[in-house]
């Protein structure tokens, strides 16, 4: 039987860092796309395993490969399946990906899970999001065990992280950013009238900020009213439907949008209706939806001051100091934690390998004892015993180097030696030797 060459990780994606968000919003896969996607993904040619993570600030995809013709460290094309697959041929979308393999991707994913690779440092729901779309991909059949040992893994460096440091501390996400960037303006939000569009996660932590911060008014619209009703029982507020919000004859002074809307719901003539109501007073929006719910030309209009993800960027940089000391206690930790991973998973790989090794000697060992043996009748049976006693020892300490530096190699990344060392014992290279017919069939080693 043939040793599989070592399973690799290649993951590609791009971010609010590398990405802006007319771009980001355009890679955006909305929760029912998200099955058909990681199908698509496990169809490319080498792919074993898959695992799509869609946020806000981030589409990603990271999976575990073998390539047929040999270069399996190379792997499928990512970047021509996201332009075909999203229509992107025409925009220079490969500058704004990268693309990290085996112990970087590795290392990567462990920085995402722990928030050091988010908008806003620290932030918790990304390792809630990691776990969504691992269960995702789970319920397609796309997580093997190499992604469920990288994966888990990767929850319990998470957990470590948040326990050990305090990165977490005083936790801030994409939501209370901005609602400090409204604070920031209005000063102070007794007595503004704010309202929410939109009912999920970031919208409920936008509220329990708000309310901390002096809020007392909160209008909440989503297109299902019985969220909207949970959320303004829970803060005190008031659901009004989703429609009414186009038709308010007295539109809030702070509006924040998260719907899941795969369009702008707000645009330009909807504002600029809202001013007029409003006497020209000015109205703040915080748009952190992505994509964006509010048509960017809003901007144009006197009076109407529009944040999105990419404004909150400089918002979130500041007073991180703490967390950035901590952030660097949490970068050793998953720097040594991906080097003990990979060293883990390479000395799991090498099994098969040393296996074939031994296979391949005692192979040859058996086959000489068979070609001398009637040189060997006149021996005892002691003296016997003795010969292939001998052989045995041989064996083991010819095999003891180059298994010690197979290890090696394998456990510092080593590929060229260790496929040196897998062809001096290919056996396709040692035919002039007879196979004895009473051998069990070796293992091949490729």
């Amino acid at each position: 039987a043939q040793v599989q060459p070592p399973m690799n990780f290649l993951l590609t994606g791009l971010n609010h860092k590398t990405a802006p968000v007319d771009l980001r919003e355009r890679l955006s896969i909305p929760e029912g796309e998200l099955a058909s996607v990681t199908e698509e993904v496990m169809a490319l040619p080498g792919v074993q395993e898959a695992m799509i993570l869609s946020t806000c600030n981030r589409v990603e995809i990271l999976i575990a490969h073998r390539d047929s013709a040999g270069q399996e460290d190379v792997g499928p094309d990512l970047s021509e399946y996201l332009e075909q697959r999203f229509g992107l041929a025409d925009t220079p979308l490969r500058d704004h990906l990268y693309h990290h393999r085996e112990v970087e991707a590795v290392q990567h994913l462990f920085r995402v899970a722990c928030s050091l690779d988010s908008l806003v440092l620290g932030e918790p729901q990304i390792l809630g999001q990691a776990k969504s779309a691992y269960n995702a991909a789970k319920e397609q059949g796309a997580v093997g065990s190499n992604l469920e040992g990288l994966l888990q893994d990767t929850f319990a460096l998470a957990k470590k992280v948040r326990t050990e440091t305090e990165i977490g501390s005083s936790p801030v996400s994409i939501s209370t950013v901005a609602v400090d960037l409204a604070r920031r303006i209005f000063g102070d939000l007794d007595g503004k009238r704010v309202m929410l569009v939109g009912a999920g996660k970031m919208s409920e932590l936008a509220a329990r900020h708000l309310a901390h911060h002096g809020a007392e008014r909160i209008l909440f619209a989503n297109r299902t009213f019985s969220r909207a009703e949970s959320l303004a029982q829970k803060f005190g507020g008031r659901a009004i439907e989703f429609d009414s919000v186009f038709a308010m004859q007295d539109p809030p002074d702070i509006l924040i949008t998260s719907t899941g809307s795969q369009k702008p719901i707000l645009s330009a003539d909807h504002i600029q209706q809202f001013l007029i109501r409003r006497r020209r007073k000015p109205i703040l929006m915080i748009d952190i939806a992505v994509p964006r719910d509010v048509e960017p030309e809003v901007n144009r209009l006197e009076g109407a001051f529009l944040y999105d993800m990419d404004d909150l960027q400089s918002v979130a940089n500041s007073n991180l100091v703490d967390r950035k000391r901590q952030a660097e206690v949490a970068e050793e930790m998953v720097a040594a934690e991906a080097i003990h991973f990979e060293q883990r998973r390479r000395a799991l790989e090498i099994g098969p390998l040393i296996a074939g090794m031994r296979h391949t000697i005692e192979h040859l060992c058996q086959a000489e004892m068979k070609r001398v043996s009637p040189r060997l009748q006149s021996l005892t049976k002691d003296q016997e015993a003795a010969v292939k006693m001998l052989a045995r020892g041989l064996t083991n300490k010819f095999l003891h180097l180059p298994m010690h530096a197979l290890r090696n190699a394998a456990q510092s990344g080593d590929v060229d030696a260790v496929r040196a060392i897998q062809a001096a014992f290919d056996p396709t290279g040692l035919r002039e030797f007879p196979p004895a017919e009473d051998s069990c069939p070796h293992t091949g080693i490729r």
